[in-house]
């Protein structure tokens, strides 16, 4: 589920950058260019600890820096935009916003049709089994980057790190488990791949390195396991318990689901999590590139759309996200009913636009749900942000991911 795309619909000319847009997951079908008119920059609310003026000096030039620093490239007054193929951190101007918010006016205004929104919402795996069965192994690219942000993978997979087990959900093809297997020195290491898609798990079971663990081949060591399961729904991954996970990885796979699915997972983490466990989070973030490109007919909720392909995706703040796993986003409501998917981002079903439209979400995976959600600590929670540039086309691009570490208290 939600794997990385590539660049599928942006065209830089530089192709050595592609390697770094990891996340890029855009409107296959959107070819229209949505630079706002003579773009200014506009700094950051947190100035960079390394000066501006830097930006061209290579020792502060690096792609990838610290855990949740997400680069150095900075972009000063002074510099011309277009002379490198992305800057880091760059936040975009009024004009952008205001350009953001009309297409967003203009989405509303032309929502998927009740039928489309009963089709996309009741079997959302569907979409996803066909998005894999249209693509290939070779088309995933491996996340090389998450040792990097999430130190953690690094601590257990060290070979005196003992019993750990780790968790992905939304394994998709195994673009993380696999880099993880093949940097691994624990002979205790297991880890569970799981993806809602069968077309996923059957992927990953056919691949050779899967097979390489299984054997042991080429000095592997740990164990894999690639199962069918929907963290929005009331079972555990076959074969793993309760408190049973050292960390739980998260990458796009959270923006898949619907708002009234998120109690469910978030229930279903905690539950598989060992207390002092983590959770490895990376999303979209609300002004996404990919967001404000959509066209009609693909708006189905506030910040929720469905692609062309089928597949849905939902594009965060960053205080709704600090709210859904600290507990307070449901409490804020004041109604359980919030917890059990009746409400969506703060509105009634009937209110989420247009009410003549909406059609019952019947892939809820909230059935049952009874007492206080859970409260993990946020150990890191920070946006992404950085501007891609087409410099043949003198074309500005703003992407913006969420990326975040959630703790499951050790007392708890």
């Amino acid at each position: 589920m939600a794997p990385d795309r590539g660049a599928e619909a942006v065209t830089i000319d530089d192709q050595l950058f592609k390697a770094s847009l990891d996340g890029l997951n855009l409107e296959n079908d959107t070819q229209t260019d949505l630079q706002s008119p003579n773009p200014t920059i506009v700094p950051q609310s947190h100035p960079p600890t390394i000066p501006a003026h830097l930006s061209h000096d290579p020792a502060t030039n690096a792609k990838r820096t610290d855990p949740f620093q997400f680069g150095q490239r900075y972009l000063s007054t002074t510099d011309d935009p277009f002379e490198y193929n992305a800057w880091d951190h760059v936040v975009p101007d009024e004009e952008h916003l205001t350009f953001a918010e009309e297409q967003y006016s203009k989405q509303r205004a032309a929502p998927v049709s009740a039928f489309d929104y009963k089709r996309f919402n009741e079997n959302p795996e569907k979409w996803w089994d066909l998005f894999y069965k249209q693509k290939s192994a070779t088309f995933f690219k491996d996340r090389k980057w998450l040792v990097q942000e999430f130190p953690v993978l690094a601590e257990v997979t060290r070979e005196d790190a003992g019993e750990k087990v780790v968790l992905e959900v939304g394994a998709g093809a195994g673009n993380t488990a696999f880099p993880i297997l093949r940097m691994n020195a624990n002979p205790g290491l297991r880890v569970w791949a799981v993806d809602f898609s069968k077309r996923a798990v059957e992927t990953m079971r056919n691949a050779e390195d899967y097979g390489a663990i299984e054997e042991g081949r080429d000095g592997r060591v740990g164990r894999m396991r690639a199962e069918v399961w929907d963290v929005a729904r009331s079972d555990l991954p076959e074969g793993m318990s309760e408190g049973m996970a050292d960390v739980v990885i998260m990458i796009f796979v959270f923006s898949a689901l619907s708002p009234r699915q998120w109690a469910r997972a978030v229930r279903n983490v905690w539950r598989v999590l060992k207390p002092g466990g983590e959770v490895l989070f990376r999303d979209y973030g609300r002004g996404d590139l990919a967001q404000v490109r959509f066209k009609s007919g693909r708006w189905m909720e506030e910040n929720f759309y469905v692609r062309g392909d089928g597949t849905r995706v939902y594009f965060f703040e960053k205080q709704e996200l600090e709210g859904i796993w600290t507990g307070e986003y449901w409490s804020r409501s004041g109604d359980q009913a919030r917890q059990d998917g009746d409400m969506v981002h703060g509105t009634s079903e009937t209110e989420a636009g247009n009410d003549m439209t909406r059609g019952p979400d019947t892939n809820t995976g909230n059935e049952g749900l009874e007492g206080p959600m859970p409260r993990f600590d946020i150990m890191n929670l920070d946006i992404d942000r950085r501007m891609i540039v087409n410099r043949q086309r003198r074309i500005k691009m703003y992407r913006c991911w969420l990326q975040g570490r959630f703790q499951k208290p050790a007392s708890s």
